[in-house]
């Protein structure tokens, strides 16, 4: 009998998962024994956003995964570097780079100050190439690596771009950055994009999208992490694409979706960016 596929022994070099989404996704993987390199900001608590790259790694490990802190501001090459270079060394390589850090402002143009335009490009495209370089010479000695973005399909009708050009150019970049990396190692590296269908419960939606609300009309970070899980466990020949959570699992047998739901008398609500095909396989409205 074959057995599942596993990340068993896998190390995944992980931007901006002390908390949220890029947590999750550790916490799945290290469900089956993986080496996490935790790359992050938040050394020391905040107020505002749980999780700290310490308490993280004590999850990591306590979900059974060998974690490892790294204290890394992605808008700093020699930091990017240097946190690649200790993961590699301390796990022997790097298997699976996961661009999952990203800045965010919801502002119009004229609302948009030059330092909050600088951060999203800086820590979304950016961030995004320099990691991915600086992974890049050890995914490709890996004999199945992989590079997963967080990161939206290219849909270029203006209603994305007219409330918040400056949010919606710096993530776009991300998107632009993998389609090219795709193409550029084809066949030795899986480059792939992927995003929500509907707000996820973070740090980002509670303190940015629409607070306690918008949390109840999301779904849990798990859904992402399953997603993710389903994508870096396939060969390195599943590359180029642009996956909507919710979609990609059910193409994958997965048809129970309100368990991802935080709360199940609520609508979901969509996130941006996501393109009218393809349909949603489950209601988005309550399920009671």
């Amino acid at each position: 009998m074959e057995r599942p596929p596993s990340l068993k022994g896998k190390t995944l070099f992980i931007t901006g998962a002390s908390r949220g989404i890029g947590l999750a996704i550790a916490l799945r993987a290290a469900r089956d024994g993986a080496n996490i390199a935790i790359a992050a900001k938040t050394v020391e608590p905040h107020p505002r956003l749980e999780g700290t790259i310490h308490t993280a790694a004590a999850e990591i490990e306590a979900a059974g995964g060998n974690a490892l802190a790294l204290a890394c501001d992605i808008r700093d090459e020699t930091q990017i570097a240097a946190a690649a270079h200790r993961t590699a060394e301390t796990f022997g390589g790097i298997d699976i780079c996961i661009n999952n850090a990203s800045a965010i402002s919801l502002t119009s143009t004229l609302d948009t100050p030059a330092k909050r335009y600088d951060l999203m490009h800086a820590v979304n495209g950016r961030g995004t190439f320099l990691v991915s370089q600086a992974c890049l010479p050890h995914l490709l000695k890996a004999p199945n690596g992989h590079i997963l973005t967080l990161a939206p399909p290219l849909d270029l009708d203006p209603k994305w771009f007219a409330p918040h050009v400056a949010y919606t150019t710096a993530k776009y970049a991300m998107s632009l950055i993998s389609l090219g990396l795709a193409a550029e190692f084809a066949g030795r590296v899986a480059v792939n994009c992927l995003w929500p269908r509907t707000l996820i419960a973070t740090a980002a939606v509670r303190n940015v999208v629409g607070g306690v609300e918008a949390m109840r009309r999301a779904r849990k970070p798990a859904i992402m992490a399953d997603a993710a899980y389903a994508i870096l466990v396939k060969n390195k020949d599943f590359t180029g694409h642009f996956l909507i959570d919710d979609s990609f699992l059910a193409s994958e047998g997965v048809n129970d979706f309100d368990q991802y739901r935080v709360d199940p008398a609520c609508d979901l609500m969509q996130d941006f960016f996501v393109p009218a095909a393809p349909p949603a396989p489950a209601s988005l409205k309550a399920s009671r």
